[in-house]
């Protein structure tokens, strides 16, 4: 999240989500219906817009996708496309400061200056100490000074003046995403704001906010669970960048300068690297003219190539275990192919059959019959979709009971699926609790804002939300029973557990 003040009203707006946001049943709720509200164009400097007309109240969520995440990283500048959301907060050239031009003399002499004592702090034991006292106490000098042109959360606050809710951004893996929902009349504004900040970002406090992404990162690192599956998610992966942290290597954070940030942005945020979803009670065609005057300005770049590292087949099971004062958990990776595969349906089947609530085979097994686990429950999706990830299963022991038993009789799980065909029935629940969770989804602007920019993006069509219930739906047992016969093998497999140890 960017912040913690961010997260809290990410969370405060559930409610109001349910007052203002969800449409009447009267609603679309197939792709025929949607195709007839849905408006979409690409500005010429490759900028594409998805906009759904929804009359119903006089609100309009945005999200725009911006398609780079850690995995976008390479060694030496994790966890950037992270602090880069940070920063996309700070304002620009005329947003959150009070005189520029004097501010940008001052930013690029803090520059100058950390520079400096990155230089010779890599010297090690023959740094001068005496030379980067005076550079450390010059730069904190210059950050001080630096406070005097700034505008605090200006452009935070501008719209939550004009009744914005749910404001915030997420950084995972794959993309990094901005959101916000305004009264409709307040159309204009968002447009002036969402293309002046990826048109003129100014990086500002860049070294403060390092600041406080490193203790996002210590505070994460006191979470058992944090620390497994970080471990887990690097022996998962030895050469695709899936296995490095979203929140980045503390030493690269430490080291990051504003000139890399720069330099990624100018990367990474082109318009053909964007997309904007608009959800709400908006006029297509007066989305057309302002989104030519905001946005058509923007230079446009080309698109990034996509990683090109292939994570070779796994040669045996790999495993990392983990000892802390803490209650144990398992969990199981099997690598498996990305959402454009064709297989994708018959794992979203998989994760239903195996997962979904009190009916599920891993909970009746587990949890109400053996009573070894207090959960368990398998999905895919682990650590992204866009390229090829894992189908994650995991358990929490129950008390008096260890990892090595819910291990095992996850196993047995993964046996019966390859020895035995799931019934119809299963299938046939799989099938319509799919159905009815994609029509829980649109009934809320900003989750259906979300869902469009993600298939558009992922997917390269926003249509594939509905399709890929198509999809689910002539999934046969067959498929599943070879699926699981070609992942779920042990030499395909990663393990990763949480050992409780005694305090010494």
């Amino acid at each position: 999240m960017a912040s913690h003040k961010r997260t809290r009203k990410m969370l405060s707006i559930s409610t109001l989500a349910l007052i203002l946001f969800i449409a009447p049943a009267a609603a679309p709720q197939n792709l025929a219906e949607f195709e007839k509200r849905m408006t979409e164009f690409t500005l010429g400097n490759g900028l594409k817009f998805l906009v759904l007309e929804r009359r119903e109240a006089p609100v309009v969520s945005f999200h725009t996708y911006a398609d780079v995440g850690a995995v976008d990283e390479v060694k030496g500048i994790t966890g950037l496309a992270h602090l880069f959301e940070h920063m996309a907060f700070k304002g620009t050239k005329t947003i959150g400061t009070n005189d520029y031009q004097a501010e940008a003399k001052v930013m690029a002499k803090t520059d100058e200056l950390f520079e400096a004592i990155k230089a010779e702090r890599r010297k090690g034991e023959r740094a001068d100490k005496t030379r980067l006292e005076q550079l450390e106490k010059q730069f904190q000098e210059a950050e001080q000074e630096a406070q005097k042109y700034i505008v605090h959360d200006e452009y935070e606050e501008t719209l939550t003046r004009a009744g914005g809710e749910g404001f915030n951004a997420y950084t995972s893996n794959d993309a990094t995403q901005y959101i916000v929902s305004l009264p409709s009349n307040k159309l204009e504004l968002w447009m002036l704001l969402e293309s002046d900040r990826f048109r003129n970002p100014v990086l500002r406090e860049f070294y403060k906010e390092k600041d406080v992404v490193m203790e996002e990162r210590r505070m994460a690192e006191n979470n058992p669970q944090f620390r497994l599956f970080e471990e887990f998610q690097a022996i998962s992966y030895k050469a695709h960048p899936y296995g490095e942290p979203v929140l980045g290597h503390m030493s690269d954070l430490q080291t990051l300068t504003r000139r890399e940030a720069d330099a990624f942005f100018k990367r990474y945020y082109s318009p053909s690297n964007l997309a904007v979803a608009i959800v709400g009670d908006v006029d297509p065609a007066r989305i057309k003219v302002l989104a030519e005057e905001y946005f058509a300005g923007i230079p446009s770049g080309p698109k990034p190539e996509p990683v090109e590292t292939v994570e070779p087949p796994q040669l045996g099971e790999r495993r990392v275990i983990v000892e802390d004062q803490s209650q144990p958990i398992i969990g199981i990776g099997y690598h498996k192919p990305g959402i454009n595969h064709p297989d994708n349906a018959v794992f979203d089947a998989l994760t239903d059959i195996m997962s979904a609530g009190r009916t599920s085979r891993l909970y009746k097994s587990l949890v109400r019959d053996k009573k070894i686990a207090v959960a368990a429950a398998g999905f895919q999706g682990f650590p992204g979709d866009k390229y090829p990830g894992l189908f994650l299963f995991y358990a929490v022991p129950a008390k008096g009971h260890t990892n090595q038993e819910c291990e095992q009789a996850i196993y047995a799980e993964i046996e019966r699926l390859k020895s035995e065909l799931v019934s119809s029935e299963e299938l046939r629940k799989a099938k319509t609790r799919s159905r009815a969770g994609l029509i829980r989804s649109l009934d809320s602007n900003p989750d259906l804002a979300a869902q469009l920019a993600f298939y558009e993006v992922v997917t390269g069509d926003w249509r594939d939300l509905f399709v890929q219930l198509d999809r689910i739906d002539k999934v046969t047992a067959d498929d599943i029973q070879r699926v699981a016969k070609e992942h779920f093998t042990s030499k395909n497999r990663t393990v990763g557990a949480i050992e409780t140890v005694s305090s010494r």
